[in-house]
């Protein structure tokens, strides 16, 4: 079913049958031109609401999260005695608890998982490299690659699409208030760890922290809802949470558990949820989130002691630990301010362009996939073939380099993680371009930001490095795989922060570990444009207070470069697969623009009457599309007065209740008002949040066409409204603060023959898109003021 963008009959002609066949069949992700958007628009304030979700075309429906206040709602809110209240409230906290619990069981079981089968795969290689048997190396190292790879992509292409890509675009569209179908399914929760362990493991480019953060809100969803489709719990009182409101309440918990379980970051967690991905925020699910987080954090340090132990496998720390420098001396005097100064400014260009390049890279890649399965499958394939050559190439380019016994470590080493690699180094040397890119993704992080190591590495050896995951994190994104943004960009910006300490030499104070780690976090503000969950997140893995001052800096310089040349990367891709996400600042021109001439450019808005017809109502529900109507009744007596003959505004019904009560048979063999418990008797609230019934699997008789059905009481009596002299830039951001779905437009002069109801906004409409191709002469208005 269609989304509410479009508030009018629309006849279909054959020619727009033929278009919308065409859309259907063509490939979801085919584009003729690098310029054009990957998915194609009509030009009308309303346009068709499809989006690329996964690898198909899906249409794109808002979500409910407004309360709807009709008479049933009210009736089970004042009958809830405190017995009742305190359980749902219980409820809530025991989903929160449920959802860190499993997210940090599910995130150990992945960080073990890459650990263990990365490390098998490495000693491996060091049996090959000791007996100098390079080419049976080479040919071992990228077959395992290949067939992990191969394992991730065709459980990604054939059954979860949606589990390709990190997931966070589509998870902040859905906080937006953007139904995603298929994202939080328990297939795709499946696809998404078994996925994860295989792409992290054969060594691509990518994070699992990405693809954690959609694992938590996959968790929190199924958790939400009773668990999948087909076996889903039916406990009265878990049905409660069947809705989008409290559904999107644990989402944003799942969030922020993800967050947590990739960095081990309980208050940046929460910071990445509220400033990245949630639309809407209130301190009650403040609290929540923060005792999911809490729970993430006590399960992964529960399962660190456990490895500190020697349980773990081959990684002690089985990758649950990127890096600690709480133990190195911070001390920088004022001249350090200007190297920090630098470092941000390069984040934001260096952020800004990785954006620019990876837009155009995904616009390339969107026209291999275009030709199907089997493209997208080489697609990936190639990209883990030139990966694993590169890794296992470059380091023959390193220059051995003597161990100095001063080194805390045992030097060389093969078969452990650390900064003194072997490889192909006689006795007594190391390689150390081997221990940044034969070793696991975390194991690199953490060497590259080791401390108190000024000559471990050579200055080439961080060039090439810093080049090869250039080139690696823009190609790797984009493959059907889960994949992550955080860790690529982390490794570019550590390997520039530690080319620039070595520039600079002996005119900075800093470790050298210390610019890696403030070169990392300016990519991601430059990139990603996050700024206080960043600082926080790192705050909280470098466990070290003193470097927050330089990262504030850093972190401000970088998004404030970034901002100066193009969107935040996750903006790129919510664009690139058309979700209509609402930004929180509108676009200046729309305060020249108001809300009543958006419904002139549309055609009527439909109404019902309180008691209407039954043909009626399956006439409209049959030959339109949108999801809400308002109840208009005329001649009215005025309450309080003896003016009779008025017209009422009494509301707005959904179109799922409209079908629940066609389901029901709530027909009336006469026009007349219900009494209350007569509908009480016919239904209740939980009924009503189920929103998967369609028109098409009711049926009526053709007897039952002629009754009435009165629709006072599952109409909701307090719908938001605004008077149509609003401009629409003030429309946008009540419609997008308050989570609204529908907004009705009332006429700013009350009259004889002056309708109650003069339009409906939805998210289509608010959209800058849609409304400068109706009004193109805004967008002449637009560059004039971008160019004052």
């Amino acid at each position: 079913m269609e989304d509410d963008s479009n508030h009018f009959s629309k006849p279909e002609t054959p020619n727009t049958m033929k278009a919308e066949a065409e859309v259907e069949e063509r490939d979801p992700e085919s584009n003729s031109s690098l310029s054009e958007p990957l998915l194609k628009r009509n030009r009308t304030l309303s346009s068709n609401p499809l989006a690329l979700v996964g690898a198909t075309v899906s249409h794109i429906e808002s979500l409910d999260y407004e309360i709807n206040e009709n008479d049933l709602f009210k009736h089970d809110w004042r009958s809830r005695s405190k017995v009742q209240v305190l359980q749902y409230i219980f409820l809530k906290w025991t989903l929160a608890f449920l959802v860190g619990l499993l997210t940090g069981l599910i995130a150990t079981l992945i960080n073990l998982a890459i650990e263990n089968i990365a490390g098998y795969k490495f000693l491996a290689i060091v049996g090959f490299i000791k007996e100098e048997r390079y080419l049976s190396g080479l040919v071992f190292f990228t077959g395992v690659n290949f067939v992990l790879t191969l394992v991730a992509a065709v459980l990604c292409v054939c059954f979860a699409p949606t589990a390709a890509g990190p997931g966070i675009p589509e998870i902040k569209a859905y906080l937006n208030g953007v139904d995603t179908p298929d994202m939080f399914g328990a297939t795709t929760l499946l696809v998404k760890i078994v996925g994860s362990i295989g792409a992290v493991s054969a060594g691509l480019d990518l994070g699992k922290e990405g693809p954690l953060v959609h694992i938590g809100s996959c968790i929190a969803s199924l958790l939400g809802q009773g668990g999948p489709d087909n076996y889903r719990l039916k406990w009265r009182w878990l049905r409660y949470f069947n809705n989008d409101r409290d559904r999107r309440d644990i989402i944003t918990a799942g969030c922020s558990s993800g967050v947590c379980a990739a960095f081990r970051s309980p208050v940046g967690g929460v910071l990445f949820a509220l400033e990245e991905v949630a639309t809407w925020w209130r301190s009650a699910l403040l609290w929540r989130t923060f005792f999911s987080t809490a729970v993430v954090v006590v399960v992964l340090r529960t399962f660190i002691e456990i490895c500190n132990s020697g349980n773990c496998g081959l990684f002690g720390t089985g990758g649950l630990i990127i890096f600690d420098v709480s133990d190195v001396k911070v001390s920088y005097q004022a001249m350090d301010i200007i190297p920090v100064i630098i470092i941000g400014i390069i984040g934001g260009l260096l952020g800004s362009l990785y954006n620019h390049l990876l837009h155009k890279i995904l616009r390339i890649y969107n026209l291999i996939n275009q030709k199907g399965k089997l493209h997208k499958l080489l697609l990936a394939l190639s990209v883990s073939l030139f990966t694993s050559v590169c890794q296992y190439c470059l380091p023959f380019l390193a220059q051995c380099k003597a161990c100095d016994p001063s080194f805390p470590e045992v030097c060389p080493t093969n078969d452990r993680s650390g900064n003194f690699k072997q490889f192909n180094c006689p006795d007594g040397y190391y390689n150390d371009l081997a221990t940044l890119l034969l070793t696991t993704n975390d194991d690199a992080v953490r060497n590259i930001f080791s401390s108190n190591t000024p000559s471990e590495f050579q200055y080439t050896s961080i060039l090439i490095f810093f080049a090869l995951y250039c080139i690696l994190g823009l190609i790797t994104f984009g493959i059907a795989v889960p994949s992550g943004l955080f860790l690529p960009i982390i490794l570019m910006g550590s390997g520039y922060g530690r080319l620039l300490s070595m520039l600079l030499g002996s005119y900075t104070n800093l470790d050298q570990g210390l610019y890696a780690v403030l070169g990392a976090a300016s990519l991601m503000a430059g990139s990603m444009r996050m700024t206080v969950s960043v600082c926080v997140i790192f705050l909280e893995l470098t466990n070290n207070l003193l470097l927050l001052p330089i990262t504030m800096i850093v972190l401000l310089i970088a998004k404030t470069v970034g901002d100066s040349f193009n969107p935040s990367i996750y903006e790129i891709i919510l664009e690139l697969k058309g979700l209509p996400f609402l930004d929180a600042n509108p676009e200046p021109w729309m305060r020249n623009l108001t809300v009543g001439e958006l419904a002139n450019a549309k055609s009527p808005a439909v109404t019902l009457s309180g008691v209407e017809k039954v043909s009626r109502i399956v006439d409209v529900l049959k030959n339109t599309t949108h999801n809400a109507f308002p109840i208009v009744d005329q001649d009215v007596p005025v309450p309080g007065t003896v003016i009779t003959g008025a017209t009422e505004l009494h509301g707005l019904i959904l179109r799922a209740h409209l079908v629940q009560a066609l389901k029901k048979k709530w027909f009336l063999a006469e026009k007349r008002r219900t009494d209350d418990w007569e509908v009480q008797k016919k239904f209740n609230w939980v009924e009503l949040s189920e929103r998967e019934l369609k028109i098409e699997q009711v049926a009526v008789a053709h007897d039952e066409m002629e009754m009435y059905m009165d629709l006072h009481p599952l109409t909701n009596t307090t719908p938001y409204t605004v008077v149509e002299s609003m401009s629409v830039a003030k429309a946008m951001v009540l419609f997008r603060q308050v989570g609204l779905r529908h907004m009705l437009i009332v006429p700013k002069y009350q009259g004889a023959g002056v309708p109650a109801v003069v339009g409906i906004l939805t998210r289509q409409d608010l959209r800058a898109y849609n409304i400068l191709t109706v009004f193109p002469h805004l967008a002449t208005h637009k560059v004039q003021q971008k160019h004052k």
